[in-house]
């Protein structure tokens, strides 16, 4: 069992929700079972229930056993590696402290805590995916005085654990890390200009980045890359953003067509492990985009026989051709209006049931080239009854109105206002507007002068019934159950919930940069750290710790490190940098994931005049870690 965080808008502001969640499994499958609604907790109670959860897990006993579980995929060496820069160990030429002293424990202090947990499991992440070595190869040593690689690990650890904008990194979030110990680079070299000159020098590698990861995801998770979903969403600035030529007001995902937005192109593997992504101008349509991407990623990798999954969409006869005819095979989704050919079929009895509330059916194509998949959904049956009702109601409510108004008018109506807010009220309520049928009948009479009358539809409202929870897949793949095509389409929700994600807990949006190139990293960086959270997914699933990555996140967090002074009777005093230790479910999230912590950052320190503004040498960090190799993951190339 595990903790589940749920976030919800009301009155624009943000409200965290729990749920505590258990995995179980059925014939199609590991699936998540809530347990219990917790509602909004705080952090305390938030602790407890993860440590009843833990309890209750029959895993937990098992933590100890998987300690070395993920050994092997936290480095792309042998073993872990120190995280620690060599140039950022400074003190080794410092007066050696001796092993016994005494200590005046009443002028003992602490200060300067920082945050730990979070910031080591970034670089932890970012390691595990080699980006260390590629950025260090691509990026070497020129005048600058800090090496970009260290920088843009800052920035995608940023982004991974506490995202916000590269002013916050400078002002705020830096400082108040263990980075500055762990790198050697004082908070006043981490400026918002050498963030973005950061920004602007990884930029150009956005391709050998992408091909690094989808090598690197195959190593370590056994990742098949023959099955590719593809969908795409869009992002909002802050700002005219007048520099960037796609900064365009288009169909807006995120409810803010009053702002700019570009549109993200993104493809992920069945497991949503992302491989490619593209950024379009924001006034871009869904259906022109395919084409472009399937070019991007053959160049990439490949005129390969790949099986693309996309959204109804994007879907047009052109790019269904374009598809076929560079041998690629297809399982899309198809407009609404595609059931009306159908309506055999859905009066027919022989459906197939894949799942508990699915069914099923295969048609095929008269010319026998394609497959249509009619499915029909219990549970969304409900929802679009529940939606036409809905907006039924509230047509009734508004011709209601209007017809009382022109019973206790006083005067002539202009029948064409009478007509146009008829229309109105259809056009806001459109879903259920081809039920009803409505006149406006002259009636001298009455001082209005009309009368307004409306029925309903009866076939309107037959087919409504019969094509409720109803949709068609596509498909010229050959050889495959109905079964097959249903699961292997539903794995769409994969890239949705990468949207969910880099637009809610990696925070993609609102977008600050103005200039075209800066956008793009932006998105890069956001991409960069989508990846490390599906690297700690994985984790986090063979360790059996589910599926709740900021439960991960925001537990280790929780653990800082800070500086112990201790006074000695020879009237001069040492500082020790230490690690603040785990609690009992902080631990086990450690264990499983193969993560010891460091007891301390460094040696033991005398504190002098000279020493008052030097960062504590990193010379022992993460002592204790299995396998600690000279060179770092930050060493910079010879």
């Amino acid at each position: 069992m595990y903790l589940r965080r749920c976030v919800r808008k009301k009155c624009g502001k943000e409200h965290v929700y729990w749920q505590l969640v258990e995995s179980v499994r059925t014939v199609q499958g590991i699936r998540q079972r809530t347990v219990a609604y917790l509602g909004e907790l705080r952090a305390s109670e938030q602790t407890g229930w993860a440590r009843l959860a833990a309890n209750l897990d029959a895993k937990a006993a098992e933590s100890v056993r998987q300690l070395a579980l993920f050994r092997s995929e936290c480095d792309s060496d042998a073993a872990f590696d120190r995280l620690t820069p060599p140039r950022a160990c400074r003190g080794a030429e410092a007066e050696p402290i001796p092993e016994q002293i005494k200590v005046d424990v009443r002028g003992v202090e602490v200060s300067r805590v920082r945050d730990f947990g979070d910031v080591y499991l970034g670089l932890a992440l970012w390691r595990a995916l080699g980006l260390h070595d590629l950025l260090r190869e691509l990026l070497p040593d020129g005048r600058e005085e800090v090496p970009w690689d260290w920088m843009a690990a800052v920035l995608a650890v940023a982004r991974f654990a506490e995202p916000d904008s590269e002013l916050h990194v400078e002002e705020h979030w830096y400082e108040r890390t263990v980075l500055s110990d762990i790198l050697g680079v004082p908070p006043e070299q981490v400026n918002d200009s050498r963030l973005y000159r950061t920004l602007d020098q990884v930029l150009p590698l956005k391709a050998k980045i992408e091909e690094h990861l989808r090598r690197r995801a195959g190593e370590m998770f056994s990742l098949q890359f023959d099955l590719l979903l593809y969908d795409i969403t869009s992002t909002y600035f802050e700002g005219l953003a007048e520099q960037n030529g796609d900064a365009r007001r288009g169909y807006s995902r995120d409810h803010r067509p009053d702002c700019k937005q570009v549109c993200i192109g993104l493809v992920v593997t069945p497991d949503g492990f992302p491989l490619a992504y593209e950024v379009f101008a924001g006034n871009t349509t869904d259906v022109t985009t395919v084409e472009d991407m399937v070019e991007a990623m053959e160049a990439k990798y490949g005129r390969a026989r790949r099986v693309w999954v996309v959204d109804r969409g994007m879907v047009s006869e052109e790019n269904l051709e374009f598809l076929r005819e560079r041998g690629a095979q297809y399982l899309v989704g198809t407009p609404k209006s595609l059931l009306r050919r159908f309506e055999r079929e859905l009066l027919d009895k022989d459906w197939h049931t894949v799942r508990e509330g699915i069914e099923v059916k295969l048609v095929p194509s008269p010319d026998g080239t394609e497959t249509f998949v009619v499915c029909r959904s219990a549970d969304r049956i409900e929802k679009e009854k529940a939606i036409h009702d809905r907006f039924a109601k509230r047509i009734e409510a508004g011709l209601a109105r209007i017809a009382e108004r022109l019973e206790k008018a006083r005067r002539r109506i202009d029948p064409v206002r009478i007509e146009r807010r008829i229309g109105k009220l259809l056009g806001q309520n459109s879903r259920a507007a081809g039920g009803f049928q409505v006149n406006v009948i002259e009636d001298g009479s009455r001082p209005s002068g009309q009368r307004l009358e409306w029925t309903h539809v009866a076939a309107w409202q037959e087919w409504a019934s019969l094509s409720e929870g109803c949709y068609i897949l596509r498909t010229n793949l050959a050889g495959k159950t109905p079964e097959e095509l249903w699961q292997t389409y539903i794995q769409l929700t994969q890239v949705e919930s990468a949207f969910r994600t880099v637009k809610t807990d990696l925070r993609i949006r609102p977008i600050w940069h103005q200039k075209k190139e800066r956008v793009e990293a932006h998105i890069l960086f956001s991409f960069l750290a989508y990846a490390m959270w599906k690297t700690l997914e994985h984790w986090a699933k063979r360790a059996g710790l589910g599926n709740g990555v900021r439960i991960i996140i925001e537990e280790l967090r929780r653990i800082k490190a800070c500086d112990v002074i201790l006074p000695t009777t020879a009237n001069r005093r040492i500082r020790l940098s230490c690690v603040t230790r785990p609690d009992e479910h902080q631990q086990a999230i450690l264990d499983r994931l193969a993560l010891p912590l460091p007891g301390r950052l460094c040696r033991p320190q005398w504190v002098t005049d000279a020493a008052k503004t030097e960062r504590p040498c990193s010379e022992d960090f993460c002592h204790g870690m299995p396998g600690n190799a000279p060179s770092g993951p930050f060493q910079p190339s010879n």
